[in-house]
């Protein structure tokens, strides 16, 4: 799998903004990490509900984009968006599919 390659385990989580879901790939060790949370308040997302999604379901649904963002990422703990459309997230993750919400804010 392309994301052993990476040195700190990547996660997926789908958070709920004020502006509609977006998909991210992070390589912060929890999403509650404060520096991550910084981050996205810097971005103008404070209070968001968010959810871990699996990662094996996201490189399935995502393919190539996957693997593109998440070599971004190779080496360095940070965060990037790999879909911000909120209609194509819905439509390839069911509710179901996600745990219990993180709730920040």
């Amino acid at each position: 799998m392309f994301f052993m390659m990476a040195k700190k385990e990547p996660r997926s989580y789908l958070i709920f903004t004020g502006s509609g879901p977006i998909l991210v790939l992070s390589t912060y060790p929890e999403l509650t990490d404060e520096r991550l949370v910084e981050k996205l308040r810097h971005k103008g997302i404070v209070k968001f509900l968010a959810y871990e999604v699996d990662l094996d379901a996201v490189e399935n649904r995502y393919g190539p984009s996957f693997e593109s963002v998440l070599g971004s990422l190779q080496g360095a703990e940070d965060i990037r968006v790999l879909d911000f459309n909120g209609h194509q997230i819905m439509a390839n993750f069911s509710l179901q599919e996600l745990g219990d919400p993180i709730k920040i804010g």
